[in-house]
């Protein structure tokens, strides 16, 4: 076996993307983000695989201070390819303070590099990865209706993306961090906004475009303004709008958070896969 790290971008596609492309929903995550550090949005991603004889074994991506993302595409040689993964790691000195991936790979990665370091795992987040194909055209519509936000928007989405922060256990980002964000966000048009009587009460944002899906993310309504079904309905609304351009549309959810899962549902969301984000520790 050996471990192959990539510093060019589309070199790494080439080699993965039939992959990627195999499961385009299940491994989104992995594909949009690859399409940002092609677009240069990222500083020194780290890329990897592990390959025999020309096949994928397992594939490799963190953005600093984003979470490792693992894919193992071999299962019957898992325990394997995993330690060959930690021994790989450790010798090259590759700093990784949390993983993301499928639950049961995750644990296991988690698992032999608690043995291995000093190291102990902790749960940050236990999701629930959804996919949409349609939209249930059934659903109740909440009173007011969706738009682009706009520019004069800027701080109230800067206000709420650190509330998200917040809500979802995230590190809190700085603010010239988050304003840096925002305005990208809004140059490229990617944040959407449930106004009801003149008022901003929910948004969401499209994230990580891949070949034939989007990602909905940043879904959020003050609390204030909650149990009016405003985040359902501009999810279901904006859903529908990016399915004219994709084949469908996924969304991670907190596995702890029954409201949200269930709101999703009532869109036609159905859950395909459960990921887990894991953090390390160094042990006492």
């Amino acid at each position: 076996m050996e471990f192959k790290v990539y510093d060019n971008a589309h070199d790494f596609e080439r080699k993965i993307e039939p992959i990627l492309l195999e499961k385009e929903d299940i491994f989104s995550l992995f594909f949009g983000v690859l399409q940002a550090i092609k677009a240069g949005n990222y500083e020194n991603p780290f890329m990897a695989t592990i390959e025999e004889d020309g096949k994928i074994l397992a594939l490799f991506q963190m953005t600093p201070p984003h979470p490792l993302n693992l894919i193992f595409v071999d299962e019957i040689r898992l325990e394997e390819i995993i330690e060959f993964f930690i021994k790989n790691m450790l010798e090259h000195d590759i700093d990784f303070r949390s993983i993301i991936s499928l639950k049961p790979w995750a644990y296991k990665v988690a698992e032999k590099w608690e043995i291995k370091t000093d190291m102990t795992h902790r749960l940050l987040m236990d999701q629930g990865l959804y996919r949409l194909n349609k939209v249930n055209e059934t659903l109740e519509h909440s009173s007011g209706n969706w738009r682009y936000a706009e520019e004069n928007d800027s701080s109230l989405i800067e206000k709420w993306f650190s509330l998200f922060e917040i809500d979802t256990g995230m590190p809190i980002s700085p603010i010239e961090h988050v304003k840096k964000r925002v305005a990208m966000f809004l140059k490229e048009r990617e944040v959407f906004l449930w106004e009801d009587k003149g008022k901003i009460v929910s948004m969401m944002k499209k994230s990580r475009p891949t070949k034939s899906g989007v990602t909905v993310t940043l879904v959020f309504t003050p609390k204030e303004e909650r149990k009016n079904g405003y985040a359902r309905a501009l999810v279901a609304a904006v859903s529908r709008e990016l399915l004219k351009d994709f084949d469908f549309c996924v969304l991670y959810t907190d596995l702890m958070n029954p409201t949200s899962n269930k709101i999703y549902r009532e869109i036609g969301y159905e859950r395909i896969a459960d990921s887990v984000h894991l953090g390390f520790d160094k042990g006492e």
